[in-house]
């Protein structure tokens, strides 16, 4: 590990496919580890769609997301309920990519799609404000690469009605990771 690397961020090769390595951590800690129990059924029925952005800088990334949500709001949910945006070039600093997210929200409101869509952020050095960079609760939105996820409103809406109690997530997610601990979660995510 390096030292610019936080203790929870998850190994990624370059030679790796980054795709491939969304999937796996997709499989193996989000729905592996339940870290979000709404993930499992739109997995099974394949309607995540994985995109692999070739954006180098913040406008190029800008330029496609807009197209992934025009895309996201003109599928019908049965075929795309959500996207994993995987942006591996650009905003591989935590802070910079943090900064973004204000333009992601930012673009959802130009295009007209507040309430009906929303970006949740995923990153490898993702840090929650007043956590230690160490902390192992900051793995539960670490993800191997950079990513943009969009969520449709209604989908998150009907999940959230249907868990019988959904503020209990964050502290199950804590116990899991704690249990697991930072090696256990290298463990889990490598190739």
């Amino acid at each position: 590990m390096t030292e610019s690397q936080p203790a929870g961020a998850a190994p990624a090769t370059d030679a790796e496919d980054p795709i491939a390595a969304t999937r796996r951590w997709l499989e193996r800690a989000v729905i592996g580890l339940n870290l979000c129990p709404f993930a499992k059924a739109v997995y099974a029925k394949q309607q995540v769609r994985f995109v692999l952005s070739d954006a180098h800088d913040e406008e190029a990334l800008l330029v496609q997301l807009g197209e992934e949500l025009a895309r996201l709001q003109a599928t019908d949910p049965d075929e795309i309920d959500t996207t994993l945006i995987v942006h591996p070039h650009v905003l591989g600093d935590f802070l910079d990519y943090n900064d973004f997210l204000d333009l992601a929200d930012a673009a959802v409101e130009e295009l007209g799609y507040e309430g009906e869509i929303q970006v949740a952020s995923f990153h490898p050095d993702y840090q929650f404000a007043g956590s230690d960079i160490d902390d192992v609760g900051n793995c539960s939105n670490r993800s191997p690469y950079p990513m943009l996820h969009l969520l449709r409103e209604a989908s998150v809406e009907r999940a959230v009605a249907a868990f019988p109690d959904p503020e209990v997530i964050v502290e199950r997610n804590l116990e899991t990771l704690e249990k697991l601990g930072i090696e256990g979660w290298h463990k889990l995510l490598a190739p």
